[in-house]
């Protein structure tokens, strides 16, 4: 694990993303609050691509908690069979489904613990929504910024608490709303977990990471 960086150097490290891409996008494809939800939820474990795949037209028929109910629970499972342990998946959409209609009125509340209560939304997933739809600098760490921040001492951490703290406490404020997609970007890109392309990266004579490729 690489030491944390010093603010100067974190400032250029993420001047030089802002410049390359001052508005970074995450990549599930979503249309509300509530599809970002189930987006992120079914994510899990599974690649944004595949999730894109098999929403595009579940979000059609499906696009708010009382249409997901009356899609029912077999119908949605038609729909993301692709997707890595889908039944768990189904389960816990229709479940968060019912829980918005019953407790919120359909809405998707917009606090972390509310979130967080939901059946199959953990604290990644609840910051990823918190961050995406109501541009909270919340912090939703993931296996690309857990390597990248261990890697290049953006963000060191023994665990992903640790490194999403590490990211509130070390990152200038004028970044912290889009520092997670950087990383996320960044790791899934370019600081990939084999044969990162060291040559191409933008903070290349910044990092740490000792075992650069040439």
């Amino acid at each position: 694990m690489a030491r944390q960086l010093d603010y100067l150097t974190l400032r250029e490290i993420f001047r030089r993303f802002h410049a390359a891409d001052p508005a970074p996008q995450g990549e599930l494809e979503h249309v509300n609050a509530y599809t970002l939800v189930v987006a992120v939820a079914l994510s899990a474990q599974a690649t944004d691509v595949s999730v894109n795949k098999a929403t595009r037209a579940l979000f059609k028929l499906a696009d708010t908690p009382e249409k997901m109910l009356a899609l029912g629970e077999e119908g949605l499972i038609q729909h993301i069979r692709t997707i890595g342990l889908f039944r768990n998946k189904a389960s816990n959409v229709i479940k968060l489904s019912r829980i918005l209609v019953e407790q919120y009125g359909g809405d998707v509340p917009s606090s972390r613990a509310a979130l967080q209560a939901l059946p199959g939304v953990g604290r990644k997933t609840a910051n990823v929504v918190l961050n995406m739809w109501w541009r909270m600098p919340a912090q939703a760490v993931d296996t690309h910024i857990f390597r990248v921040g261990n890697r290049t001492g953006i963000c060191p951490g023994r665990d992903v608490t640790a490194v999403e703290r590490a990211i509130e406490d070390h990152i200038p404020a004028e970044y912290q709303l889009h520092a997670h997609h950087w990383l996320i970007l960044h790791g899934r890109y370019t600081c990939r977990a084999r044969k990162p392309a060291c040559k191409a990266c933008l903070i290349h004579d910044l990092c740490q990471f000792e075992d650069k490729t040439p």
